[in-house]
């Protein structure tokens, strides 16, 4: 059927929109205090639904639908994780950022350790955050290039442009008020769909229903003894406790905007909510690739890839007007995941890097140089998702994947400064580097799960890092 104009002009105006709307945030930022972390005065709801739509970029909207698409509900296992992770965090990390005025997670590192490992593991979230989010802005494409009929290329640069006028002018505070509004967008976008989907299915529900459940596709949990599946409930217990606990407590993606709470009981309560809000809306995603399951009765290969099935059908199947506001949805949640991205890119940059070499810059000059970081990030990001063009299988797992890699490294780190106080910063240093080497091998040499990369390379990075730090305090008695 294809999208009339009204769709377009849907799409058009949701995008000039959002960008203007975050545009007029630029007035408010003076300091880097105000363009890093809004000031410290955002509300704990709207913190909440920016890390909710930070999770939630174009590969949750695509990808786990097409997920459902090939097998079941287990992923929920995973999300159940998630929220022990918050939990985790709420008592064991967030309490420690708020004993300083920090503006970035690694500030906590050098006044544990000292000035290295920050440089360390700083670095090693520019890496991997940029490697990541290459691939979610490479996932918009897709969306884009089925929607519009424009090639890949071009869609990429539509979304990356605008994306970064609005995150240049604005800083932190257009990032998480822009998302509230993009949450709000994508989740009654997504609800719409699921209505038009019954409506369009012969029987409704109840035929969807049976379909479904002949498909074992109500299938949640998974308590086979296996450590080679990765969607079981041991694997997504401990993969998603241990992956969101490195995620949102040592990355700065999140991390930034639990700094940007009034205190520290309003930066948990927006975590802990955040967490009962996922759930909901993996379950929703996932229902409707349930359901789109029982529309098509079709193999994925018939899209070429399950993460084609959804925008397809939005464009060919769904009435005019809805799909436009599905298309816009859909973007609302690229737009909020990048814009974030760049924000906390150019944050570490600026604050862990930049600052250190350059403590006496002015504060104008600072602003200044924090927005021309923000543009080169969006160009490094721009390449890295066009180098993702027809080598990117399904932009889920290959996004959790490359997020993985550096997430044990960095937790077990994280961990050493707050659990001990005998770790050194050599030792960790040293544990760190192993346990980013053992997760790359996993990765390339391997056939253990991805579920598990995050537990093993956290405990590869501690017990290395605890244990060298121990040799060497014990050496350096000996000598004395």
């Amino acid at each position: 059927m294809g999208l009339s104009h009204v769709d377009l002009g849907i799409i058009a105006a949701y995008l000039v929109g959002i960008t203007l709307f975050g545009v007029r945030f630029r007035k408010k930022q003076r300091t880097l205090r105000d363009y890093f972390l809004a000031g410290r005065d955002i509300p704990w709801w709207a913190i909440a639904l920016s890390i909710v739509a930070a999770e939630t970029s174009t590969l949750t909207i695509i990808g786990i639908p097409g997920l459902a698409y090939e097998s079941n509900l287990a992923f929920l296992q995973i999300v159940l994780g998630y929220i022990v992770g918050r939990v985790i965090i709420s008592f064991v990390l967030l309490p420690q950022y708020f004993k300083g005025d920090l503006y970035t997670a690694y500030q906590l590192i050098e006044k544990r350790f000292g000035p290295n490992l920050r440089t360390l593991t700083s670095g090693l979230f520019l890496l991997t955050r940029a490697a990541a989010e290459g691939v979610r802005v490479y996932a918009v494409s897709i969306v884009v290039s089925i929607a519009l009929g424009t090639g890949e290329l071009t869609s990429i640069a539509i979304i990356t442009l605008l994306t970064l006028i609005y995150t240049f002018e604005g800083g932190l505070a257009a990032v998480i008020w822009t998302d509230v509004v993009q949450t709000a967008i994508y989740v009654c976008g997504t609800v719409i769909g699921l209505v038009t989907i019954i409506h369009l299915v012969p029987g409704g529900w109840a035929h969807i229903h049976d379909v479904a459940a002949a498909g074992d596709k109500f299938r949640m949990f998974d308590f086979t003894w296996s450590f080679w599946k990765p969607y079981t409930f041991w694997a997504g217990m401990v993969f998603g406790a241990s992956f969101v606990t490195a995620s949102h407590g040592t990355d700065q993606l999140i991390v930034q905007r639990l700094l940007a709470a009034r205190n520290l009981r309003q930066s948990i309560t927006a975590l802990l909510s955040s967490g009962v809000a996922i759930f909901f809306q993996f379950l929703l995603f996932l229902v409707l690739g349930v359901m789109l399951y029982a529309y098509y009765m079709l193999p994925s290969s018939h899209f070429g890839k399950p993460d084609r099935i959804y925008p397809t059908f939005i464009v060919t199947h769904m009435p005019h007007g809805i799909s436009g506001l599905l298309i816009a949805a859909i973007l609302a949640a690229a737009m909020s995941n990048l814009s974030a991205a760049l924000n906390s890119l150019s944050s570490s940059t600026m604050i862990d890097l930049f600052l250190r070499l350059r403590p006496q810059t002015d504060e104008n000059s600072r602003l200044r140089i924090s927005r021309f970081a923000t543009v080169f990030w969006a160009c490094v990001l721009f390449g890295l998702a066009m180098l993702c063009l027809h080598r990117v299988p399904s932009v889920i797992e290959v996004g959790l994947q490359i997020a993985s890699i550096a997430y044990g490294a960095l937790l077990g780190v994280f961990l050493l400064g707050v659990l001990t106080r005998r770790a050194t910063q050599a030792g960790a240093m040293i544990g760190m580097l192993l346990g980013f080497c053992v997760e790359v091998y996993l990765w390339q040499f391997t056939r253990v799960p991805w579920t598990w990369w995050v537990m093993i390379g956290t405990a590869v990075t501690f017990l290395v890092g605890y244990t060298v730090s121990r040799l060497f305090d014990y050496s350096r008695i000996q000598e004395q």
